[in-house]
């Protein structure tokens, strides 16, 4: 299992990558619904960072993949592939 100090640098890669190359996407980082506890003092722990990471991972790879697709889709005046 990872440590917290690996998985925060992986959280602040994903994050520096999609403040630098799709600043757009920045805004939805803060509504995120695991950023959002539902206790008053939420711990901080491996398995809480995880669900952080992965779903920063999931929103990135979803915008980047519809970003392209509609990249494609211009290009090609067509709507699907």
């Amino acid at each position: 299992m990872e440590s917290e100090e690996e998985i925060n640098a992986k959280i602040l890669k994903v994050t520096m990558v999609i403040q630098e190359n799709y600043p757009e996407l920045s805004k939805y980082l803060n509504e995120m619904p695991i950023t959002i506890p539902a206790d008053s003092r939420p711990e901080v722990n491996l398995q809480n960072l995880q669900k952080y990471y992965d779903s920063l991972v999931t929103l990135f790879r979803n915008y980047v993949a519809e970003h392209q697709l509609n990249y494609i889709n211009q290009r090609t005046g067509t709507g699907h592939l």
